[in-house]
């Protein structure tokens, strides 16, 4: 059921992400950017005028979507680019086009939720795609996973799986995030981790959304 050829949508999005975000490296504007139109935790109980240096062009209920098309470096950006290609396609076939949308929208702003629970008045900016795209591996993880799960009691191979590649997801964001923590904008840990489980608990409803009582491909 892998697509090794990614699909247009797939194409499209990280090209979008790409354009930005190579054009901001490129002319050094990727901080200001940050300030702009990156996530802060402190602008949810803080007036952003308020705030030395925050000067926000974007209202903060936008910003989880407009800091997905803000990486901070070529690293940053190529990492994120890579797991969409891979997750993309296959997620794709599974619950379609819309699914998918719902998908990087619901993860963008459950990751920000994560973000901001663990660090409310984090002065901060939250940028990059991968809180989005963690929703997506969490649905690739039960759609994929199992072929080496056994089932545990009633729960079944493929949850199983999802479990401990979510334990492992989540241990391996907490432990960059908090390698990350004395720089200006550390890796957002807590953002995978909600946008994985958003992704997991949306997974069945957008399933029967595109398919119903049906089962095949599109």
């Amino acid at each position: 059921m892998f697509e090794r050829r990614p699909s247009p949508a797939i194409l499209t999005i990280g090209g979008l992400i790409a354009i930005v975000s190579g054009w901001l490296i490129l002319t050094g504007g990727v901080w200001s950017a940050s300030i702009a139109a990156g996530f802060v935790p402190l602008r949810m109980t803080s007036d952003p005028a308020s705030i030395e240096g925050f000067a926000s062009f974007f209202p903060v209920w936008l910003t989880p979507i407009t800091a997905a098309f803000i990486h901070d470096g070529w690293l940053h950006l190529a990492f994120n680019l890579l797991s969409l290609a891979i997750v993309g396609t296959p997620t794709q076939r599974a619950v379609g086009l819309r699914g998918v949308l719902v998908l990087l929208l619901v993860g963008a702003y459950a990751s920000i939720a994560a973000q901001w629970l663990a660090g409310p008045t984090s002065p901060a900016p939250m940028i990059g795609a991968s809180g989005a795209i963690s929703a997506l591996i969490g649905a690739y993880a039960l759609l994929f996973g199992g072929g080496k799960a056994k089932p545990i009691g009633p729960i079944p191979a493929h949850v199983v799986h999802a479990i401990w590649l979510g334990v492992f997801w989540t241990a391996l964001n907490l432990f960059i995030g908090w390698s990350s923590a004395g720089s200006e904008m550390p890796i957002a840990g807590a953002a995978h981790v909600g946008g994985f489980i958003a992704g997991m608990v949306l997974l069945r409803p957008l399933l029967v959304w595109r398919w119903g009582g049906r089962r095949g491909e599109g």
